[in-house]
This record gives C-alpha cells, sequence and structure tokens, in this order.
C-alpha cells in the first residue's frame, strides 16, 4: 500500500509530460491524417513501446549512467537531434508531393510502428524527464510487482494518449482539411521538427 503515492506521482508527472506538445505529436499527428487509423495506432504504440524502454531504463538507474558519464547525454542531444532535423527536412522536401489516400491498401504498421519508437527514444528530453521524474517518486526499495505495474502503466499513458490523437486526427473531417492545405501542413510541421532537431543538436556544445 505504501507503494501507492510513489506509483501515482510518477504517472501523475509523465501524465502532464505527455500531452505537451512536441515532436512525438507532430509525428502522430502527420502519420494520422496521411495515412490510415492503423498506421497511426501503431506509430503510438511506437510511442509506448519508446516510454516504455525509458522507464525500463529509469528504473535501472538512467540518472546517475547520464550523471556520471557527461559526453553520453551530449552524444545524444547530438544524434536525436539530427534525427528530428532529418525527419523533419524529409517532410519538408515532400510538401509538395500529391497525397492520395486509399484506405483499401494495405497499411505498414511496422513502418509506422518503427517511426513512432524511432521519434520517441531520439529525443533526449523524454529520456531525462523520464529520469527525474523516477528519481524524485521512486522508493529507495520497492517491489518487482511494483516495477511491473509501473512500467505496464507507462506503456498504457503514453500509447493510450498518441492513440486518442490518431483517432481524432484519422477522422473524415480533420483528414479532409489536411488534404486541402497539406503543402503548408508539412512545411509548418516540418519546420517545427528542423528548428527543434537543429536547436537539440546545437545544444549538444554546451
Amino acid at each position: 500500500m505504501q507503494e501507492i503515492w510513489p506509483y501515482l506521482g510518477i504517472l501523475a508527472a509523465l501524465c502532464v509530460g505527455v500531452v505537451s506538445p512536441g515532436p512525438s505529436f507532430i509525428m502522430i499527428a502527420r502519420t494520422a491524417a496521411a495515412g490510415s487509423r492503423a498506421d497511426g495506432l501503431a506509430a503510438a504504440l511506437g510511442m509506448g513501446a519508446g516510454g516504455f524502454l525509458f522507464g525500463l531504463l529509469a528504473l535501472a538507474g538512467l540518472q546517475g549512467l547520464l550523471a556520471a558519464v557527461p559526453a553520453l547525454y551530449l552524444g545524444l542531444k547530438l544524434a536525436g537531434g539530427l534525427y528530428l532535423a532529418y525527419l523533419g527536412l524529409r517532410l519538408w522536401l515532400a510538401a509538395r508531393q500529391a497525397l492520395q489516400v486509399d484506405l483499401q491498401v494495405p497499411v505498414r504498421t511496422r513502418r509506422s510502428f518503427a517511426l513512432g519508437f524511432a521519434t520517441q527514444v531520439s529525443n533526449p528530453k523524454t529520456a531525462l524527464v523520464y529520469a527525474g521524474v523516477f528519481a524524485a517518486f521512486l522508493p529507495r526499495e520497492f517491489s518487482p510487482v511494483f516495477g511491473a505495474a509501473l512500467l505496464a502503466s507507462v506503456f498504457v499513458v503514453e500509447a493510450g494518449w498518441y492513440a486518442l490523437v490518431a483517432v481524432a486526427l484519422s477522422s473524415e473531417r480533420p483528414r479532409a482539411a489536411y488534404l486541402r492545405c497539406k503543402t503548408w501542413a508539412d512545411r509548418l510541421a516540418g519546420g517545427a521538427l528542423m528548428a527543434l532537431g537543429l536547436r537539440l543538436a546545437s545544444s549538444a556544445r554546451a
């Protein structure tokens, strides 16, 4: 029973973080609007898997590792920032390409899952959020049941939120709105990703 408060504290803090707009939200929104609902949901599951991985690493002492090896964190910032900028550039360059949405075509859920997972784990700020939140709330000693329940809940929070976003933005009206202004929507999303990525990569020198 004494483990319930750390459990609720960690989940509450992560819920606040997950609903904050960022690269993950941009990727899910674009995937759901441009592809199928299944694509969006697969990407959401990839986000959940990335959150699960961060939670597992945080339980294993991620914060201590990053503090002990500053170069590791700087490397993560550089690699993650460049990856986000690369995704943004691809999106920007493809903005003028016409998009034909055919919901009868088999979806590429594996690719969407991998994109969601890669986008999640490429952001070292997310790693720091998990490390900080777990360090603040995690009891010095905890049971295996607590750890398993916490990791399962982390997956549900991450995947659940982005699944809601995917379902909402893959509906007919949001999809039609996206297709009407695809060029500018993709340029806006691509520019935002490039800006976030380059800012993150440039901060690796600090």
